[in-house]
């Protein structure tokens, strides 16, 4: 059993490591894109087509079989509401306070399927509440790194209509957490129930992305091209591949053991991001961060135990 409970954690912490690079190489492909919500919501679908086509392809060649129905089901809830929850949390970025929008969006989305475990699985102990209790302070320093002048913004009712969106994505990811480990709890691999998820996500974002065309019409703004330029694709690609080891990692670790283990240790994903963007791109990290690496540590160890 704790060998089983080292390898959740392990996995978790896998899953964190890969998405925040996946946002990393997101982040950069809109920003050569454009750096508007539709050039975001393209590069997730060129990055979710490829996975799904990628990720298909393996598992035919292996044999995997073919999920269940509740499990293709729970599948393409996760994919739905992972959709959703970029597009409203791209959306909530655009309208300033940017740290403040993740560290909440984070915070949510590590509570809700800690919440749910601990009614579906018992109670995790002690410790492990003092891991996420601390993991939540970590997810709070890191991310939400404004300073007092935009905290002070952060009143007006533009901020406070990106705190509202905040909350809604993070409660899309907290939901995408929950059922995707419901959709591997039915399957016998971790392939094929990713591949549904994106099935989801897919549907999601290009319906958003067309109605956000569309009202882009109306108003007479111009219309934005379908591709991406060549340097957006490179990080595409490179955002595909350890984004979607992320979503790996993070469906064994959820066969391997507790929902809000896993849940909270992938929460800590802003981390990695920052941790990129300091060595690549030279971005000098804070104080404030650099405290909340060290609290994410020690949040680590506490649930790992």
């Amino acid at each position: 059993m704790q060998a089983l409970l080292q390898s959740n954690a392990i996995f978790g912490l896998l899953a964190a490591i890969f998405w925040g690079g996946g946002d990393f190489c997101g982040g950069l492909a809109s920003k050569h894109s454009g750096g508007t919500v539709p050039a975001a919501l393209r590069v997730v679908l060129l990055s979710h087509t490829i996975s799904m086509t990628a990720v298909c392809l393996i598992a035919w060649s292996l044999g995997d079989p073919i999920p269940g129905r509740t499990a293709i089901l729970w599948g393409l809830v996760a994919g739905v509401a992972n959709g959703l929850a970029l597009a409203i949390f791209y959306v909530s970025l655009s309208g300033g306070a940017m740290g403040a929008a993740a560290a909440i969006s984070g915070l949510l989305a590590a509570a809700l399927p800690a919440v749910i475990s601990a009614f579906t699985e018992g109670s995790p102990g002690w410790r492990r509440y003092l891991g996420f209790l601390l993991a939540a302070v970590a997810i709070w320093f890191i991310a939400g790194v404004e300073g007092e002048h935009e905290l002070a913004e952060a009143a007006h009712a533009h901020a406070k209509r990106s705190t509202w969106l905040a909350l809604a994505a993070g409660l899309g990811f907290g939901i995408f957490f929950t059922a995707i480990k419901w959709a591997g709890e039915g399957s016998k691999g971790v392939l094929l129930p990713m591949a549904t998820t994106r099935v989801g996500s897919l549907a999601t974002c290009a319906i958003t992305l067309a109605l956000i065309s569309a009202a882009g019409r109306r108003r007479g703004a111009p219309a934005g091209g379908l591709t991406l330029p060549r340097k957006s694709v490179y990080w595409v690609l490179a955002g595909c591949v350890v984004d979607t080891s992320g979503n790996l990692f993070y469906i064994a670790a959820t066969q391997a053991g507790r929902l809000d283990v896993a849940a909270v240790l992938g929460s800590l994903y802003p981390a990695s991001t920052i941790i990129l963007a300091s060595r690549i791109l030279k971005e000098r990290t804070t104080g404030r961060q650099n405290l909340g690496f060290a609290i994410a540590v020690a949040a680590a160890v506490l649930i790992t135990l």
